[in-house]
């Protein structure tokens, strides 16, 4: 694909979901690999809009469309309302999103001189989402678990990928080293073992 003047939606960065009025469950995510994405992709002449969720400062290039955004609703919103308003030509859903929401939250601040069980319910797969919303988008999604072998990884990868109609999947483990490969339902393209290689042959396979 030549992807000037193609239109690129990139998801990044951690999402929060409320426990209280002031608490939320949030994750430790960067959203680094989503701005990588953006600043190569904008490079090659793809036209941009980056999701980012509740992350330090982030410039980039003021040819990139930033859109911020903290929640879980907030995202899922967003992504919404962007797919029903522009064809997009390709999604990166890099970011990672909560899987869990309280099963009851407090309009006001919890007592911290109690204790409290805290009861998860799972929450709605935004892939699914984008892949009802954009059809015809190369869909690229990502799938973290943890200490796992390579093989489980790699299969529960393209499980994913085969149910939610994704072109790419991107499966890497929390692991002290960075370790990633990319596949899609027939083939494993690459293992890669930093976020720039990871990048770069994101691209090359888009």
């Amino acid at each position: 694909m030549n992807l000037s003047n193609k239109r690129v939606l990139i998801t990044a960065g951690p999402t929060w979901v409320p426990i209280d009025a002031v608490r939320v469950i949030s994750n430790i995510a960067t959203g680094q690999t989503g701005i990588l994405l953006a600043q190569k992709l904008q490079k090659l002449g793809a036209r941009i809009t980056l999701l980012i969720g509740p992350v330090g400062i982030c410039r980039l290039n003021n040819k990139i469309k930033i859109i911020r955004f903290k929640f879980f609703d907030e995202l899922r919103d967003i992504i919404n309302k962007e797919l029903r308003a522009k064809k997009y030509d390709v999604v990166i859903h890099s970011a990672a999103v909560s899987d869990f929401k309280s099963g009851h939250y407090l309009n006001s601040k919890l007592s911290s001189d109690k204790i409290y069980n805290l009861k998860l319910v799972p929450l709605p797969k935004i892939v699914r989402d984008i892949r009802y919303r954009a059809p015809k988008a190369k869909l690229v999604m990502f799938k973290l678990e943890e200490g796992i072998p390579d093989n489980i990884l790699i299969r529960r990868a393209r499980e994913s990928l085969l149910a939610y109609r994704a072109d790419l999947v991107v499966a890497n483990e929390i692991h002290p080293d960075y370790k990633a490969f990319i596949l899609d339902k027939e083939k494993v393209y690459s293992q890669v073992n930093s976020r720039k290689r990871l990048v770069k042959k994101i691209i090359k396979l888009i």
